[in-house]
């Protein structure tokens, strides 16, 4: 998690052992979850990540949210953006450690994936505003737009030893939101078997 972000790793590492504390557990290793599309035309990369600069039209940005108090979101530094990236890359996927999981190749998910991330929610990173009894963050944005996109987020899991914090958020919010639609065509399909895509679990990648 963090690959060539020293703030965010050692944030992570403070998080899961006070939270392995309280829980009393051993620490575990975390990760943060995004994928990668290959399509005929190009390949692209889903991520939610800090804001860097003003440009996203550059990373393919979709959507921005608050992190941590939802006032603070007008100043950058307190935003994330969720990118649909073509030709796009994911820094977390060459450090070490970062694992990989084929999801699906049907190139018709991969391209509902492109479609449904741009009504993405945005909450408040590291915050339960959506009540799911878990935060919000990366892990909620990728199990939220692979469970939206018709695959069953749920069989997906972290290496060994590991754990997605937020992950099972963006699964409830996905399929509370698809309760609650009337319209047939944002019902969730069934899970497909074979995304030209990968949940990366870097670090999760």
């Amino acid at each position: 998690m963090g690959a060539g972000a020293h703030i965010v790793k050692l944030s992570g590492h403070l998080y899961e052992a006070l939270s392995a504390r309280i829980h009393r557990r051993h620490p575990m290793e975390l990760f943060h979850a995004a994928l990668t599309l290959t399509l005929p035309e190009a390949p692209y990369t889903v991520e939610q990540a800090p804001v860097p600069d003003l440009h996203g039209d550059r990373r393919g940005v979709v959507a921005e949210g608050p992190v941590g108090i939802r006032g603070a979101g007008r100043l950058r530094l307190f935003r994330y953006e969720v990118r649909c990236w073509r030709n796009g890359s994911i820094p977390d996927l060459s450090s070490e450690g970062a694992t990989s999981q084929l999801v699906s190749v049907d190139p018709t998910t991969a391209r509902r994936i492109l479609e449904v991330v741009a009504s993405i929610p945005t909450p408040t990173w590291g915050r339960d505003e959506l009540r799911t009894g878990e935060m919000w963050n990366s892990n909620s944005v990728i199990a939220w737009t692979l469970t939206r996109s018709g695959i069953d987020a749920r069989r997906l899991a972290p290496p060994a030893g590991g754990r997605a914090p937020g992950w099972h958020a963006g699964i409830r919010v996905a399929l509370q939101s698809s309760v609650s639609s009337d319209s047939p065509g944002s019902q969730i399909a069934p899970p497909s078997r074979g995304t030209q895509g990968h949940a990366a679990n870097s670090g999760i990648s």
